[in-house]
């Protein structure tokens, strides 16, 4: 399977599942609405983050001369967020039509489009912010290791 696959489908499923029990809560918690989202946010831009930032140390470590190589994870995670935003857009839109599961009530074109975009975003920006985040650090890391060896 491919990297940028298994990544597209663990964020959209973590997507679903967090709109899913978000849509519960609502139903149930309807006064607790703007703190259970900010949980939701928190927790998809947290993990997709961590994964990012151990992407860039991975990669980093793997090939410590950045000129010479190196995964192109831009690519890697711009892949993985359109489908996983096209993906769990229409895995959200199928959901809601189930009986008694109320995941907002939006349109297909709306879920594909505007949903999708956001999810994109959502994965795409903290994703590049964690690789950043690691190949600086793995980048610190030799610097500190070599400095040590000399």
């Amino acid at each position: 399977m491919s990297a940028w696959v298994l990544r597209a489908t663990a964020f959209g499923v973590l997507v679903v599942a967090l709109r899913t029990l978000l849509g519960f809560a609502m139903i149930h918690w309807p006064t607790q609405g703007s703190w259970l989202r900010i949980l939701c946010l928190a927790v998809i831009l947290v993990s997709v983050a961590a994964w990012g930032l151990a992407d860039g140390r991975n990669d980093r470590q793997a090939n410590p001369d950045p000129e010479r190589g190196g995964a192109d994870l831009t690519v890697r995670w711009l892949k993985a967020g359109v489908a996983g935003g096209l993906g769990s857009g229409l895995v959200a839109w199928v959901v809601d039509l189930l009986p008694k599961m109320d995941l907002g009530g939006n349109s297909l074109v709306f879920e594909l489009t505007a949903g999708a975009s956001f999810i994109v975003l959502l994965i795409f920006v903290p994703a590049m912010a964690g690789v950043a985040l690691g190949r600086f650090l793995a980048d610190r890391e030799n610097r500190n290791g070599a400095a040590a060896a000399a």
